[in-house]
């Protein structure tokens, strides 16, 4: 069949589960503009129709609903909630206020700490050894096929590419180059001297012992 039907990666989640990613939450409630504490940190997962706030729930009884709290300005939801209804194996856990979390998104990390052996698969955030992903965002897209063959050619591409200078450098030097990898460029070749235009500097002439030719120097 031809294009336009659904993604397949999109069949493996919820439909409620990239609404979810994507909604802004903490923000005042439209609906309930004079009322006290209506910041929607509330999220339906059955009519995801956006952020709710906890007046808002009175019309959604009987569905299944999540509260969403914040870490250090990032959204993130307990563990104990979301996973009732999401795989979430794979995701690092954090523990905030004796409750065990998980990221809702990626969070940007400028430089990698010291002794990092671990990073997620998908933004390269630091990691605990047993986890793949940083958060649920990740996650989607750290397992779509898309994700997995651009992250096979790359592999590929760079294999190549480290293979053809080892067989340059084992051409050249006559031996293998263990070394690792890297991008500092190699030592440059000695610079030529051009014979023609090089100004040669005058001395005292020599004679070589047992009548040999006169050299200057």
């Amino acid at each position: 069949m031809g294009g336009g039907g659904p993604d397949e990666d999109d069949n493996r989640w919820p439909p409620w589960l990239k609404p979810l990613l994507t909604e802004q939450f903490f923000v005042q409630c439209k609906h309930h503009v004079d009322f006290h504490k209506t910041e929607c940190n509330m999220f339906c997962l059955d009519c995801m129709n956006g952020a709710l706030c906890s007046f808002c729930l009175a019309h959604h009884k009987d569905h299944r609903y999540i509260q969403i709290r914040r870490s250090s300005y990032h959204d993130v939801i307990r563990v104990s909630e979301i996973q009732k209804y999401l795989d979430i194996s794979g995701v690092q856990t954090y523990v905030i206020n004796s409750a065990k979390i998980v990221f809702l998104n990626q969070r940007p990390q400028p430089r990698l700490g010291k002794g990092v052996t671990n990073t997620c698969e998908v933004c390269d955030r630091s990691l605990v050894d047993s986890f793949r992903f940083c958060s649920l965002g990740c996650k989607i897209i750290g397992t779509s096929k898309n994700f997995r063959k651009k992250k096979r050619e790359r592999l590929l591409h760079m294999g190549m590419a480290l293979d053809s200078e080892d067989s340059c450098s084992s051409t050249s030097h006559g031996k293998p180059n263990n070394n690792v990898p890297s991008f500092i460029p190699s030592t440059p070749p000695p610079t030529s001297v051009n014979y023609r235009t090089a100004k040669r500097r005058k001395g005292i002439p020599h004679r070589a012992p047992m009548g040999g030719l006169i050299v200057e120097f």
